[in-house]
């Protein structure tokens, strides 16, 4: 599998390449709050499986249904290449948005936003080592291995409870850190498919497709299972928007750069994810912040600098 750049264009220019990279992981940051935020405000509970399905649902398929639309307004095109490629983007659209967004509210449901924000910054460390197992341009050095056990230590560190205490805080539990773990791996697979998705379509349109598509295969099974949102506040549906635009805006421009770009480049941005979820949660959701935390992400800082040291 090759991993040809795009001809040049604005989104490979690094000025534009690190704006619109960081623009969209401090738009994913914020995600965790608001969430947890959202679960409140719709009086959504962690044993209220269904209403989580819903919560998410609703997101992301108004979010492809919008990045549809601007893509009609502005006459792009929504032919697929081959008919076989509606397979493609069917896979594509589970992992990116269906399996992805379903770990994700499962697992920040039965977590503390702020360590669910760092132990998803294995995505980040898992795209790198598998764009150097299909990509030709993404070869491993000894600099990404050290940047990588590095971060996975900081993950390591989230995890160890304080056994003399008795604080079993940061002790793994699969209802949660579980949840949160198939939740990145499913984003760094999805991350892999992305240049494969702009070779079937627009990529933009494909985006569209994946969250709309993602976001009714959310829907519907939440209906059957007595999903709802049993209050509905205009804080509830402020929180919705925003989650909706973040949605819109951070997924249009992440694809549009890994489809014009090494994926391990832009990839490596989404270190800030965890540190903007972290600090943001312990903000808005008055959650502690424990030392594990600062240490945790530290190291998974110290990782991304460690892999990007050097680069040209």
């Amino acid at each position: 599998m090759t991993n040809t750049p795009q001809p040049s264009t604005i989104f490979r220019r690094p000025l534009w390449v690190s704006t619109f990279a960081l623009m969209a992981a401090i738009l994913w940051g914020f995600a965790y709050p608001l969430i947890k935020l959202g679960f409140a405000e719709f009086g959504i509970t962690q044993e209220m499986t269904g209403s989580k399905l819903l919560f998410a649902g609703i997101r992301f398929l108004v979010s492809g249904l919008i990045i549809l639309a601007i893509a009609g307004k502005t006459h792009r095109s929504f032919a697929l290449r081959k008919a076989t490629d509606g397979w493609f983007i069917l896979v594509y659209s589970l992992l990116n948005t269906t399996l992805h967004y379903a770990f994700f509210y499962f697992g920040l449901s039965h977590s503390a936003g702020s360590k669910a924000a760092i132990l998803n910054s294995l995505s980040v460390f898992s795209v790198i080592i598998l764009a150097c197992v299909f990509f030709k341009s993404d070869r491993m050095t000894t600099r990404k291995m050290t940047g990588c056990v590095v971060g996975f230590a900081g993950i390591l560190i989230l995890n160890l409870g304080d056994t003399a205490t008795g604080n079993t805080n940061g002790q793994f539990t699969w209802l949660g850190d579980g949840m949160i773990i198939m939740n990145a791996l499913c984003g760094a697979s999805a991350s892999l498919l992305t240049r494969g998705l702009s070779k079937r379509v627009d990529v933009f349109v494909g985006t569209g497709y994946s969250l709309a598509l993602g976001g009714a295969l959310l829907v519907l099974p939440s209906l059957g299972i007595h999903g709802r949102l049993t209050v509905v506040t205009a804080g509830g549906l402020s929180i919705l928007f925003m989650l909706i635009t973040i949605s819109t805006t951070s997924f249009a421009l992440y694809n549009k750069l890994l489809c014009c770009n090494p994926v391990g480049r832009i990839a490596i941005f989404n270190s800030l994810i965890p540190v903007v979820g972290a600090i943001s949660s312990c903000i808005y959701l008055h959650e502690p912040f424990y030392w594990k935390y600062a240490l945790a992400g530290t190291l998974a800082a110290a990782g991304i600098y460690i892999i990007n040291k050097g680069k040209k």
